[in-house]
């Protein structure tokens, strides 16, 4: 059971270009709902009209493990069993259902941040039920660029796995309890990074000059959530083959890009190693879109793009992407509507 959170625009008196038009923000790896509240990143979004939707992914945020089994729901991967084809093929596209049958819309804006936005590359490339594209921090070539990632990548789970595997086991003859590496706990590492004792080593995420130290810390504190194993060996497995790939049904998300043709808007932080120029270029040069923004926003890492100091162009960004397309849309329903009347 998956959980979404709603914040409805309010008539104001000055202009609001894009009222009503829906607008689903998806959260990063191992981020919540946080990633898009902790600072003015959503009051910004509603302040231009957008009625927005934040699905939170299993296993986070208020789509907890434990919500599953409050409810009496034991799915079978509830142990941290998925993986990220489990994001793609069915918590993507039930949030996407959800909101265009709650807000009676054929087609939906989708913003995704980091994984995220990665998620939104492939459901755009073989669906058909978005009226546009933005992804914040997204790379669409995972590890380009990026040689300490892309190391860790190759060598992390051969070295790294069975050690910990192996010391999980030590633990479980001791205690006579199984223990099992099934998930990163990131909600723990980010709550010592609140307290200053692990932030140095998540430094390079962020610059502290674009954030105040009130929203990184609420961020860590409550934006971290666990993350599957399973999860974090697919992530290894695309950078080591650089791809992007569905593995449970063979979709190959990079094959799709050039079916993408809705109005993409790609934005990176230039300090982002993760979602660098070099690494967000693949999806720039195929995708077919008419309205295209691939832009760097200056001085900017990986976290602070949707609560830092420059979130008010990264939102006029998003405005101007949704009023375009909302814009195209009208006009094209008016030429409908004529051409209907001329026949009669």
């Amino acid at each position: 059971m998956l959980q979404i959170s709603r914040y409805r625009p309010v008539p104001q008196s000055w202009e609001q270009p894009i009222f009503g038009e829906p607008l689903l923000l998806v959260p990063g790896w191992s981020q919540n709902r946080h990633c898009f509240t902790c600072g003015a990143f959503v009051k910004q979004l509603l302040a231009y009209g957008a009625d927005i939707h934040i699905l939170e992914l299993r296993g986070h945020g208020r789509s907890s493990r434990n919500l599953q089994i409050d409810r009496g729901l034991h799915p079978p991967d509830l142990d941290w069993g998925w993986d990220l084809d489990s994001y793609f093929l069915y918590d993507v596209p039930a949030g996407i259902g959800a909101v265009k049958e709650r807000t009676g819309s054929a087609k939906i804006f989708y913003l995704g941040a980091s994984m995220g936005g990665m998620l939104g590359y492939g459901h755009a490339g073989c669906r058909d039920d978005l009226a546009g594209l933005i992804t914040i921090g997204a790379p669409s070539d995972l590890g380009r660029g990026f040689l300490r990632l892309r190391l860790a990548a190759r060598f992390g789970p051969a070295l790294i796995g069975p050690l910990i595997d192996a010391a999980c086991h030590a633990a479980s003859g001791l205690s006579r309890k199984r223990v099992r590496f099934n998930h990163v706990p990131v909600d723990f590492l980010l709550r010592l990074a609140a307290n200053r004792k692990l932030r140095y080593a998540l430094r390079a995420l962020f610059n502290p000059s674009r954030v105040t130290e009130d929203e990184l810390c609420f961020l860590f504190s409550e934006g971290g959530e666990k993350e599957p194993r399973r999860v974090v060996e697919q992530f290894a497995r695309w950078i080591r083959n650089d791809e992007m790939k569905c593995y449970a049904t063979g979709y190959d998300y990079k094959a799709h890009f050039p079916r993408i043709d809705i109005p993409l808007a790609v934005i990176f932080g230039d300090l982002d190693r993760i979602a660098s120029q070099k690494s967000t270029s693949g999806i720039t040069r195929n995708a077919r879109s008419r309205y295209l923004l691939w832009r760097a926003v200056k001085q900017n890492s990986h976290l602070e793009l949707t609560m830092g100091s420059d979130i008010d162009q990264i939102c006029r960004d998003v405005k101007d992407l949704v009023e375009y397309a909302a814009r195209k849309r009208r006009l094209q329903a008016v030429h409908s509507l004529g051409e209907d009347g001329a026949a009669c």
